[in-house]
């Protein structure tokens, strides 16, 4: 979905930029479809990078670290982590009820009901607040060491 995402903002820039370049005209939609679809699939990517384990990782201070240091210190970086993305769910999903309860549009011509875009903050830290927890729960069950050890937890 994500890739997708990306993919049609680079379809839209590549429309806007013919539209202004070659025709001379103005762009109306273009600019504001391409900021929200990013924003969506950067949202959307973030629990499917984590699962892959493809988040950049400084492991300095892991490497010098034992099996059982490596352990306890993924253990307590997953945790703080997942406390971090369930306050920000928690502050994404009221922006995004507030805005919906209230009817909030862009104050740009297209005008897009701000719900809509704002829907995928929720629904990104959630699904990246599941996939913490499930790499928690992997690594404190001991099944996903080998993982852990290859980032350097």
């Amino acid at each position: 979905m994500a890739s997708f995402m990306i993919l049609a903002s680079v379809l839209i820039t590549c429309q806007m930029i013919f539209i202004r370049a070659v025709l001379g005209q103005s762009t109306i939609w273009q600019t504001e479809a391409v900021i929200y679809l990013m924003i969506g699939a950067t949202m959307i990517g973030l629990a499917y990078v984590q699962k892959l384990k493809g988040h950049v990782g400084v492991d300095l201070i892991p490497t010098m670290l034992g099996p059982k240091g490596r352990r306890i210190m993924a253990i307590f970086t997953l945790f703080l982590t997942a406390m971090m993305m369930a306050l920000m769910l928690y502050y994404a999903y009221d922006m995004w009820h507030f805005a919906w309860k209230r009817g909030w549009k862009s104050e740009t011509v297209w005008a897009v009901p701000l719900w809509i875009p704002y829907l995928v903050m929720p629904v990104g830290f959630g699904l990246f607040l599941l996939q913490l927890a499930a790499d928690l729960w992997m690594v404190l069950r001991g099944e996903d060491i080998g993982a852990a050890e290859d980032l350097g937890y």
